[in-house]
């Protein structure tokens, strides 16, 4: 009697919309998540924060250049409504990648909508964007199982940093710093070679390369990341429809 039968497509497509593809998926980003996570709790420690308030400034903000802003303007004893402000502007791209994402999700429920934006991170974007590429859909068990891996890892490593804080004199000897810039190049990469438009892509990058220079005179950082963003989605579009 012959077992090995073929798999259907519908069942191999039911695995890959899994909650456990999510979290498989997700792996290639820990390591930046623990690094950069890790990393963040050094310096939120140094700055004067408990282990508690680390944990829950992880779990709540939960985004890793608004944490290293808010621990250093938090040192330096900025007013708390300073801080809030600088902090929304820092991280008014995530309108933006919600953005991006929203016509994928347009098929559930509000609360699974939001379940999704809440968690969606700089990382899990790029990756759910890939697979988007791929495929043409985002399952939301998957958004979510991938969400949810990176969220609890970016906690531990936030809880992690901040135990070890007092022990490390000197963090930026580790050269952690670079974690995060590797991790974007490489979901970068992955993302170039799924969509298969190499030109499209190098115009992008060399106009968001050329707004950040350049509105980096003008403009505050979180802004100019704003700007650059912006017209370097317009230019891809036109070349898009007009190539």
């Amino acid at each position: 009697m012959n077992t090995n039968r073929p798999v259907p497509e519908t069942e191999k497509r039911s695995d890959g919309d899994s909650f456990l593809q999510g979290v498989k998926d997700c792996v290639p980003t820990l390591l930046g998540y623990l690094s950069i996570g890790f990393a963040a709790g050094v310096v939120e420690k140094t700055a004067g924060m408990s282990v508690a308030e680390i944990g829950l400034i992880s779990l709540l903000l939960y985004a890793g250049s608004a944490q290293f802003i808010a621990a250093g303007m938090i040192a330096a004893g900025t007013p708390a409504v300073s801080v809030i402000v600088t902090l929304f502007f820092v991280n008014l791209r995530h309108l933006l990648l919600s953005a991006a994402l929203a016509p994928y999700f347009s098929k559930y429920t509000w609360w699974k909508n939001i379940a999704t934006g809440t968690l969606l991170t700089d990382e899990t974007f790029g990756v759910a964007s890939s697979r988007a590429a791929q495929n043409g859909e985002i399952p939301y068990k998957w958004m979510l199982g991938l969400n949810v891996t990176a969220y609890l890892n970016w906690f531990a490593a936030n809880m992690a940093g901040g135990l070890m804080g007092e022990r490390i004199a000197h963090p930026e000897k580790l050269g952690l710093e670079f974690a995060l810039p590797g991790m974007f190049i490489g979901l970068l990469i992955l993302q170039m070679a799924a969509r298969r438009k190499i030109r499209t892509d190098l115009a992008v990058a060399v106009t968001a390369t050329a707004v950040v220079v350049g509105g980096s005179r003008f403009l505050d950082s979180g802004l100019t990341v704003i700007a650059a963003i912006l017209v370097a989605a317009t230019a891809g579009m036109v070349i898009e429809k007009w190539k």
